[in-house]
């Protein structure tokens, strides 16, 4: 029986893996790794059903639980107010602006914003333990300003890693503990009874569930680790993201796993975009460029509405999708244009009945939060409101074929520079990389790579230019687009050195041109991280 570190202990990361907080993350692996294993093995065969000709279809064996009369637990008072979060990762200038953004909640990334380096992880939940004890400040010498915590600061919140992502850097009886695991319990671990005692709450996201056997799971890592550190039971308080299509058959199942600890579902809508292509990869449809798939398109839309109606069925928040845009400090037409396309979205969110949303940037915390005050009135949500008219079936659900677009010359192009350059940001250490006015994360990237592939197995072509879309020309488009990033970019040591364009392109084309769907492009790019962290 052992605990294991690879890398050297740096700076505070002593105090983060203390003694104490490594026997509390050995005991959460020993209790409940084999599950997770066990867990990841039923979606494989899950999905070799799927890819066999399976249906996904609301459970005939959990019809008790849909029709029963249940309700999740009320949410705590420091949750009442989720009108509008704003999301971002860990690194203490990030947390200090969100902090202060006047948004009334902050969801601290481990995840998709995250690159997942050790320092990252560990240096994050240091970041964290200051934010929670107000004493959270950052020097930026470079810039010659400084940044500190407000008064006023957002409700935390924090997403840790999904089930399938590994942390090799831990290792407990031969094992790396599960990603997912370490976040949350190290976070747990040092901030739950301080939380408590402010008025707030241990309080998460979490991701990529795509069973209610899965809530169950964190269910019970929620209840033991409530036990052992001794704060009352349902302090944990979990927002599970809908964001594979499977979870979407499964939304009152989850939220009656978590009932004692639940905070409601998320309608993540970037990776169900990309679920929807992962779930049915086997299939003969093409969705059309990713700018057109919007959340009033069908089978988005069906979700969308079926998730309010679910929530608020169940006393449970409904809050709506991340808007991604970024303000522009250089073209103010450009600016305009997409804080009215944030106005739209949140309005059309607010009036469906959402009780809150995320945006990326705290210029669109204003925006988002007219548009929920004007719908509210003064109400902190709209839980209350049920809908009762909504009506959604399987058939709704799956509704893919439905979707309106073309597939675009510039459409593939996207898809291949956005791949690149995120893969490249990401390998540096950067899971949040703004690229054309757009917060790009490791879900969007997804997105742009599950369509160049399932573009290229269905044969499409492309309606502009009449060319099909074929292994050589996704390869001259990458060489080109190389080119344009090294124009963009300018002078830039980390992406110029010796084999480092080569390897985000060929990580591209390993998750992008692959003969078989590889499950999550953050699998081989965590590899590749593991051995630049080796290199120094």
């Amino acid at each position: 029986m052992s605990i294991e570190t690879t890398r050297p202990l740096e700076g505070r990361d002593a105090e983060v893996l203390s003694e104490e907080a490594l026997e509390f993350l050995a005991l959460l692996h020993r209790t409940f790794g084999g599950e997770r294993t066990r867990l990841l093995e039923l979606r494989a065969q899950r999905q070799a059903e799927l890819d066999a000709g399976a249906r996904l279809d609301f459970l005939p064996e959990t019809q008790e639980v849909r029709d029963g009369d249940w309700t999740v637990s009320p949410p705590p008072e420091g949750l009442q107010d989720r009108r509008v979060e704003i999301t971002g990762p860990t690194t203490a200038k990030m947390v200090i602006n969100a902090l202060n953004s006047g948004a009334p909640g902050f969801m601290a990334d481990f995840e998709d914003s995250n690159s997942p380096t050790w320092r990252n992880m560990v240096g994050g939940q240091a970041n964290l333990i200051d934010a929670v004890r107000r004493t959270l400040a950052f020097e930026d010498t470079e810039k010659g300003k400084s940044y500190a915590l407000g008064d006023e600061l957002a409700t935390l919140l924090v997403r840790p890693r999904g089930w399938h992502l590994p942390e090799r850097h831990l290792v407990i009886d031969g094992e790396p503990i599960g990603g997912g695991l370490m976040d949350f319990g190290l976070y747990f671990f040092h901030n739950a009874r301080e939380l408590l005692d402010r008025g707030s709450g241990p309080f998460f996201y979490l991701p990529k569930l795509q069973s209610h056997r899965e809530a169950r799971l964190w269910n019970d890592v929620f209840t033991l680790a409530e036990k052992q550190l001794g704060v009352p039971h349902g302090s944990v308080r979990a927002t599970v993201l809908i964001e594979t299509l499977p979870a979407a058959f499964e939304m009152d199942e989850i939220l009656y796993e978590l009932r004692d600890h639940s905070g409601g579902l998320n309608a993540g809508r970037w990776d169900y975009i990309f679920s929807a292509i992962k779930s049915r990869r086997t299939e003969d449809f093409v969705l059309p460029d990713r700018t057109a798939v919007t959340m009033t398109v069908p089978f988005m839309s069906a979700y969308s509405e079926l998730l309010v109606a679910t929530c608020h069925k169940r006393g449970a928040f409904a809050m709506g999708g991340m808007s991604a845009f970024l303000p522009s400090r250089t073209d103010e037409a450009q600016n305009q244009a997409s804080m009215e396309k944030v106005r739209e979205d949140k309005r059309r969110e607010a009036e469906a009945g959402f009780d809150g949303t995320w945006v990326a940037h705290p210029d669109f915390v204003a925006p988002a939060l007219e548009q929920f005050d004007r719908v509210l009135a003064g109400r902190p949500n709209q839980i209350d409101r049920r809908r009762d008219d909504v009506s959604v079936t399987a058939e709704d659900l799956l509704a893919v074929r439905e979707t309106p677009g073309d597939l675009t010359e510039q459409g593939l192009r996207l898809n291949v520079n956005v791949g690149i350059q995120y893969l490249s940001a990401w390998l540096r250490g950067n899971g949040a990389a703004g690229i054309y006015g757009l917060m790009e994360d490791a879900a969007t990237a997804e997105i742009s790579r599950s369509q160049v592939w399932q573009w290229l197995r269905n044969g499409a072509t492309l309606s502009d230019t009449g060319e099909p879309v074929t292994r050589d020309l996704v390869q001259r488009l990458e060489d080109e687009e190389l080119e344009r990033i090294r124009s963009e970019i300018g002078d830039d040591e980390w992406f110029e050195r010796e084999g480092r364009p080569q390897l985000a392109k060929r990580l591209f084309e390993q998750v992008a041109l692959a003969d078989e769907f590889v499950d999550f492009l953050t699998l081989p790019a965590y590899d590749e991280l593991l051995r630049i962290e080796a290199e120094g």
